[in-house]
């Protein structure tokens, strides 16, 4: 009777303290984790945070913008090839807009040359920033202040305002792609018809495969 008191006894405590060592373990797992938690939240704290780049496929920068404001591409005219005066053929696409609308850099590059002709009366002529490519804008009313030869400007910064100068008979945009074929030249390229690449709004990546296709 008195051993079997005992083993009660003995198995009370065992249970007894298997409660206890528990509730130490319980306890002790709270505050480690407490712990984690403060520790990792004040190391987020002082890192720098970074924002994941998202990439969609098959989605690229804009290489080239259509450089008229308000104008979208639903709205361009091909008018490459057409017949002008003297024989010519038209070397770019005319894009139709009010006297004064803002003419804005397709891409980002380099004012090359200020120029006045009869033909095409106030006109820019830009470099890409690759040296490439020479965009041409034509008929233009006036060029944007404070604007000068060698400057470089961004894509979409304000150029010109479109106009009606040389011989243009309504206010409208000239504008031309030409291959650049000899560096700094602005005088010197070979046209390509630019209506694709602004529609697409990339240029093409075999510039001279595709004037020696036309």
């Amino acid at each position: 009777m008195v051993r079997r008191g005992w083993r009660l006894v003995y198995f009370a405590g065992l249970r007894l303290g298997g409660v206890r060592l528990l509730g130490l373990l319980h306890k002790s797992f709270i505050a480690v984790s407490v712990a984690a938690f403060l520790i990792s939240t004040a190391v987020a704290s002082v890192l720098p945070r970074r924002v994941p780049e998202i990439r969609l496929p098959g989605v690229l920068p804009r290489e080239l913008i259509i450089p008229v404001d308000g104008v979208t591409e639903s709205q361009l005219v091909d008018t490459w090839g057409a017949a002008r005066s003297h024989g010519r053929k038209h070397e770019g696409i005319d894009i139709m807009a009010r006297l004064g609308t803002p003419v804005r850099a397709t891409a980002e590059g380099t004012i090359a040359k200020f120029f006045k002709s009869k033909r095409g009366g106030i006109t820019i002529y830009e470099f890409d920033e690759a040296g490439r490519a020479i965009f041409y804008y034509a008929h233009l009313s006036a060029y944007a202040a404070g604007l000068k030869e060698g400057d470089h400007v961004l894509q979409g910064q304000l150029i010109a305002y479109v106009g009606s100068t040389g011989n243009a008979t309504t206010p409208h945009l000239h504008f031309e792609i030409l291959r650049a074929s000899a560096a700094h030249q602005w005088w010197r390229g070979k046209a390509l018809n630019p209506y694709l690449p602004l529609k697409n709004a990339h240029l093409p990546p075999d510039l001279a495969a595709v004037t020696a296709a036309q």
